[in-house]
């Protein structure tokens, strides 16, 4: 057997390193777009799975403001990305106006389809066709001070199954004077309301809109009742001055302070005071309704195929890594998200705090209004949605007469499209 010479092995290694530098050159490649809200957990979710070889995903964060806009613009002009990652809300304008890629083939490839996000799959569903599959998830809870409860004789493992009960839990704690209060919401946030303050019509047999979007559903005992709730929180001083003008700088910060003893947020606060305030003694419940039951805004994003991809198998390779155990359970889970997937809920993550696995529950019941107005009903800061809290909760015109031009708004958007 002849011996290499050094110039051989040179030469070899040489022509070597040239192929690996051609194949990583020739690698295909996807476009991904997410809005800046994801970009935190999306980024290194990019890089698992470019590390992966193969496929390469170029990722692009725009800036949440201008998402909805840019892509619009994108598709219209044959510029659109390979994969988009979008506000679950918006995907059924975006199916409407031919925007997507019609994904049903896809979904009912996958072997857990039905324990995918029951929400997320409404919404990314239009005239019988899937356009979208889940991608993130978020539920709405009620989160509660267990401290607070302590000091005002409650039971701080017991938070409130029903509006009675939250009401007089809120007087106790407001009892304890200074700056504690009862009960915070930002009355300036028409998102966070939706997000909130919906869950309590929802768990009482009521809703914002019928099934199809159609029509307004505003004008109901229930959502009077959710209001007349409020005004009475407010009207008794258990929650501060400060949440009327709130926009939602101070949606989480508020109850974070210690001195708030119950607020409606998110799955995410979990792990932002474990992590950030480890000395808060919290607990986590699902926002109630009037006489029992309870709801929760399913929120998150939704991933899609944007129409004119050209590299649709590709990005249907990426969108079912992006559902696989490998990052529902290792990359979400693991650092404190929601996995998109019932069957994939309980796992080594949330088992080691039970708060995970109630938020992990509330997505299989979880609801999100289903429009392809939700911008002009119920985003719009000027919209009636939040002018109807505002009216309802601080003015004086009482609840009815809000319902009414909130009923009647809604209306006039919903037959102008």
């Amino acid at each position: 057997m002849k011996r290499m010479t050094l110039a051989g092995l040179s030469i070899g290694l040489g022509l070597l390193s040239a192929g690996l530098y051609a194949h990583a050159q020739s690698a295909p490649s996807v476009t991904f777009w997410v809005r800046s809200a994801d970009q935190g957990f999306v980024e290194p979710l990019v890089k698992a799975y470019n590390a992966k070889g193969g496929t390469q995903v170029k990722l692009t964060v725009i800036p949440q403001d201008d998402f909805v806009t840019k892509f619009a613009t994108a598709v219209a002009g044959g510029a659109a990305p390979d994969i988009v990652a979008v506000d679950l809300v918006f995907l059924p304008a975006f199916a409407k106006s031919g925007e997507m890629t019609d994904l049903s083939a896809l979904y009912k490839s996958l072997p857990y389809a039905k324990s995918l996000s029951p929400s997320h799959m409404r919404l990314a569903t239009f005239e019988n066709k899937v356009y979208g599959v889940p991608f993130s998830a978020e539920s709405s809870v009620l989160i509660y001070n267990k401290d607070l409860f302590k000091k005002a004789g409650l039971d701080p493992n017991s938070p409130p199954k029903t509006w009675a009960q939250l009401e007089t839990y809120a007087k106790k704690i407001r009892a304890l004077g200074g700056d504690t209060y009862g009960y915070y919401f930002s009355g300036a946030c028409a998102g966070c309301n939706i997000f909130t303050f919906a869950p309590l019509i929802w768990a009482s047999g009521g809703d914002v809109l019928n099934a199809q979007g159609s029509a307004a559903t505003l004008n109901t005992p229930q959502v009077k009742a959710a209001l007349s709730l409020y005004k009475r929180l407010w009207d008794a001083g258990t929650i501060p001055a400060g949440s009327k003008t709130d926009s939602g700088t101070n949606f989480f910060s508020a109850f974070a302070t210690g001195k708030i003893g119950m607020a409606g947020s998110g799955a995410f606060s979990i792990g932002t005071l474990k992590k950030d305030y480890p000395k808060l003694n919290f607990g986590v419940a699902p926002l109630p309704g009037q006489n029992g039951n309870s709801s929760s805004f399913a929120g998150g994003d939704v991933i899609g195929i944007p129409a004119g991809s050209k590299n649709v198998s590709a990005a249907q390779d990426f969108i079912k890594w992006a559902l696989s155990p490998e990052v529902q359970v290792q990359q979400f889970a693991k650092n404190g998200s929601i996995p998109v997937r019932s069957d994939l809920a309980s796992n080594q993550y949330s088992k080691l705090d039970p708060r995970y696995v109630t938020v992990s529950n509330l997505m299989t019941k979880g609801r999100t209004p289903y429009s392809f107005q939700y911008s002009e009903l119920i985003n719009d800061a000027n919209g009636p949605w939040l002018g109807m809290i505002q009216d309802a909760v601080f003015g004086s015109g009482g609840v009815d007469a809000a319902v009414k031009k909130a009923q009647d708004r809604f209306t006039q958007i919903l037959n102008s499209n």
